[in-house]
């Protein structure tokens, strides 16, 4: 039996204590947020693992929702940003075997603190001017740029033709390089 309710209604009657339709929710989202994952991990069960990490953080913070969205855009972010917060704890966590080598040896300088300073402002710099692109320039480009995905696996992921992918970030990167000069 299909649940024929907008995901809007779902979301209200999770907030209003109902919490076995997020089931729902899940069970319409599980292929996208699946899909997503494993394209970055490449391994079946880490993709799993952080599939369900996602959903909890979907659940915990669905009162944060903006119906103003999609919610699959909402879906989408967390579960690109829950991502980038696994590959940044897992290159915390690694130390290269070179940095335990005696002394004396070769190691590339790191940047100085205020290039790194500087990178981290622009960033933001950078990050700010995105959020502010319009949904349909915006999300391609995140999935393109933060996500590493092809234009074929946006296509997919956002069920736009190819051709509308690409436009979309040329379109959206122009935005972004404008906005910039414009700073």
């Amino acid at each position: 039996m299909t649940d024929t309710r907008t995901d809007m209604q779902i979301i209200e009657s999770c907030l209003d204590g109902n919490r076995d339709d997020f089931a729902e929710l899940v069970n319409r989202y599980k292929n996208l947020v699946y899909s997503i994952i494993r394209r970055q991990t490449r391994d079946t069960e880490e993709a799993n693992d952080l599939a369900q990490d996602v959903f909890l953080k979907i659940y915990r913070n669905l009162r944060s929702y903006t119906p103003a969205f999609k919610f699959s855009t909402w879906v989408m972010r967390i579960t690109g940003n829950h991502i980038i917060d696994q590959h940044r704890k897992k290159k915390a966590e690694f130390v290269p075997f070179e940095a335990h080598m005696a002394e004396g040896a070769n190691m590339p300088a790191e940047p100085s603190p205020e290039a790194q300073y500087l990178r981290a402002e622009q960033t933001e710099r950078i990050n700010k001017l995105l959020a502010q692109l319009p949904e349909m320039y915006r999300i391609p480009v995140e999935l393109y740029h933060k996500q590493d995905m092809s234009y074929q696996e946006i296509a997919e992921v956002i069920n736009e033709p190819l051709s509308k992918v690409k436009n979309r970030i040329f379109r959206g990167r122009k935005l972004l390089k404008e906005a910039l000069t414009a700073e």
